[in-house]
């Protein structure tokens, strides 16, 4: 599984009844492959995952490798805090040709560390497609510590951690403890360079929805050794970052995409439509262009 520099966590396209809308979803991969995305994760929170029933999941894994061809790797997120059921997941989504899996850390019931070795690694048995960890505290309420990820890499088939908890203390300690096989990806846009900076391997995106050719300059020009037009590319890319989580993801994002023209749909109740204005995006955006 070469994730590549930017994976891009897909949104889900809607129809203005709620429904995916596929037609939609085959103009937004497209989008995402001419604009520097190197891999896609499908079905992640940026996907809605949790208003997404099994049935529309596996539609969702099939359509998308579909599309794909084997132009770039694809990524089904069939973590869930339900061991079980993960595994179902998982094993459906290896049988429709994913070319590998992302599982989330168990959220709401909270386990410790003890719990999610077990979790993982009893998934990881069940399956032989390469699986990229996700580490997001902020939604999922437990901290996979950096310890447990090293424990977890020594499973031939656990390739890589998204890692969300944005501590690089944290993701030093995983990069010094794994071999050099293991990847660390960043779960935050904002922190890509600093990540680079300690020896990570790239991100995995919201922002490359929009802004995916301008992520990969920045990176290609951190690993060419310039790194003052790097970190010039970051300052430059830092606020509209920060305008894109300004409200609950993916209420962003999909808005951001309907201005440059790449129609997404709105996003499934509990999440809501913001009003014109609230995001200060439009302008962020009209900044960040004429720059």
């Amino acid at each position: 599984m070469e994730l590549g520099q930017i994976g891009t966590a897909m949104v889900t396209p809607f129809s203005k009844t709620g429904n995916i809308e596929y037609d939609l979803t085959e103009k937004l991969v497209e989008h995402l492959i001419a604009t520097g995305t190197d891999s896609l994760i499908v079905c992640g929170t940026t996907g809605e995952s949790p208003t997404l029933n099994h049935d529309e999941k596996f539609s969702m894994f099939s359509n998308v490798i579909e599309i794909v061809r084997k132009r770039i790797p694809v990524i089904a997120g069939t973590g869930t805090f339900n061991t079980a059921e993960s595994v179902k997941l998982t094993q459906r989504a290896e049988n429709l040709g994913a070319d590998g899996i992302m599982l989330v850390t168990p959220y709401y019931n909270r386990p410790d560390q003890n719990g999610m070795i077990a979790h993982f690694s009893h998934i990881a048995a069940e399956t032989a497609l390469p699986i990229l960890l996700y580490n997001i505290p902020g939604r999922s309420a437990v901290n996979m510590q950096a310890e447990t990820v090293i424990e977890l890499s020594k499973i031939k088939n656990i390739r890589a951690v998204k890692e969300a908890s944005g501590s690089l203390e944290q993701m030093s300690k995983i990069i010094s403890g794994t071999g050099d096989s293991f990847k660390v990806y960043s779960g935050d846009d904002a922190l890509t360079l600093p990540l680079l900076s300690i020896g990570g391997e790239g991100v995995i995106s919201v922002a490359s929805h929009i802004v995916g050719l301008e992520m990969k300059e920045m990176i290609n020009a951190y690993k060419s050794g310039d790194t003052v037009k790097a970190a010039t590319l970051h300052r430059k890319l830092l606020s509209l970052f920060q305008a894109i989580f300004s409200a609950p993801n993916p209420v962003p994002i999909k808005y951001a995409l309907s201005k440059i023209g790449i129609e997404t749909g709105g996003v499934r109740m509990p999440l809501t439509e913001f009003g014109e204005g609230s995001i200060p995006f439009d302008e962020i955006w009209n900044r960040y262009k004429n720059a």
